[in-house]
């Protein structure tokens, strides 16, 4: 059973409103344009609307046939990215700086495709939560909903999300049971040493080469502390100092990420960077100041959910294009705080086209939309039907 051919009846005006939200995107908490579209939608397909939650989130409300009171979840997330889009599309972005280049346009039109799809059929008996948060790049959208409330004016039984995929194939979709995608820590490392002219060094105590030497030695905590067997990422992607030629700084920054898919392991990671820092700063005689912050949770599948998506997969895609062994990735994803408040699953829908996302030449497969919708709403359509309380 292929996609859903209400919902292939209107791809073409599903593909029109993410092009259109494509050219004018909103980055974290920025959502006003976006959000304000996705409460007209759905208020235009009489689905009850809630706007506000975690500043710029809309959720909506849509109540089945018949007297069921199960509720389940479908969230997608709505901000762009702070970066230039390098595309010659027609709706490219209209906004400098701005740019959907992970796919979240696309994932905001998915969910309210099955919005539509669900408020003119009702195929099913219970209540569904369409969840579009704001927030979800490393900005907390998800926490920011679930601490005004979300799961307390909206329970839910279960919760379900997705992200398009250009690491996989058109038609392939992917579910991974258990841990999917690391927990993530953002960290500043600020070294206050003494600054000196460039051709008197001995007068300094030299912020760059403290830089370096913190960096060296934050990279043996994977390698020498961590088990091999427990995956782990330390990357240090900033590092600022100095201004001029002939000047030693007296400042450096290092700013960086932490990966992985156990709490324990981001404990000690977290701990021997700040016994190391501790230590270089006692061995240079200089003050250095750790900042690690945990923005993501480790998120993980549940069992039951993800048998149910790759059961609906098969029904919508090609059974063996249905992929439940994937690899876990180092990548991390917001979503996973509301599935740690809620039993649920996210899953993977894979296009056309290979450049990766959080690229400037990242392209979104409109073909993908109705694919995804499908998926959502034939899970609503397996997990509440109708004839459950006929």
């Amino acid at each position: 059973m292929p996609n859903i051919d209400r919902i292939e009846g209107f791809a073409d005006e599903l593909t029109a409103i993410r092009r259109d939200l494509h050219a004018h995107p909103e980055i974290g908490f920025e959502e006003v344009r976006t959000s304000g579209i996705v409460a007209d939608k759905l208020t235009q397909w009489g689905i009850e609307v809630h706007r506000g939650l975690g500043g710029t989130g809309v959720v909506g409300v849509l109540k089945g046939n018949g007297g069921g009171g199960k509720r389940i979840g479908l969230r997608a997330d709505m901000d762009a990215l702070p970066m230039e889009e390098n595309t010659n599309l027609k709706w490219r972005s209209t906004i400098p700086g701005r740019f959907h280049g992970c796919g979240h346009d696309g994932h905001t039109t998915i969910l309210l495709g099955t919005a539509r799809y669900l408020a003119e059929t009702r195929n099913f008996d219970g209540t569904v939560h369409f969840i579009f948060q704001p927030a979800e790049e490393g900005l907390g959208g998800a926490r920011a909903m679930i601490k005004d409330g979300l799961f307390e004016r909206f329970p839910c039984d279960e919760i379900y999300g997705l992200h398009n995929a250009p690491d996989l194939n058109h038609g392939e979709l992917a579910v991974l049971p258990g841990p999917a995608m690391a927990g993530a820590d953002f960290f500043d490392i600020v070294i206050q040493g003494y600054g000196a002219h460039g051709a008197m060094p001995e007068r300094s105590k030299d912020a760059v080469v403290i830089a370096m030497t913190v960096a060296q030695a934050l990279q043996t905590i994977v390698s020498r502390n961590v088990g091999p067997t427990d995956p782990a990422v330390l990357s240090i992607t900033q590092i600022h100092s100095g201004s001029a030629y002939n000047v030693i700084p007296g400042e450096a920054k290092l700013c960086g990420t932490v990966r992985a898919f156990s709490d324990e392991v981001r404990a000690l990671i977290r701990e021997r960077m700040r016994t190391i820092c501790a230590g270089i700063a006692s061995a240079f005689q200089v003050e250095i100041k750790v900042d690690i912050r945990d923005i993501f949770s480790v998120l993980v599948n549940q069992e039951e959910q993800s048998k149910v998506v790759a059961e609906v997969a098969r029904t919508v895609v090609d059974p063996a294009k249905v992929i439940t062994r994937t690899q876990p990735k180092m990548g991390s994803e917001d979503f996973a705080d509301m599935l740690h408040a809620v039993p649920g699953a996210y899953f993977w829908v894979g296009h056309e086209g290979s450049v990766p996302v959080h690229n400037p030449g990242y392209v979104f497969d409109d073909k993908a939309i109705p694919i995804a919708a499908s998926m959502f709403a034939r899970i609503i359509e397996t997990r509440l039907p109708v004839a459950a309380h006929a």
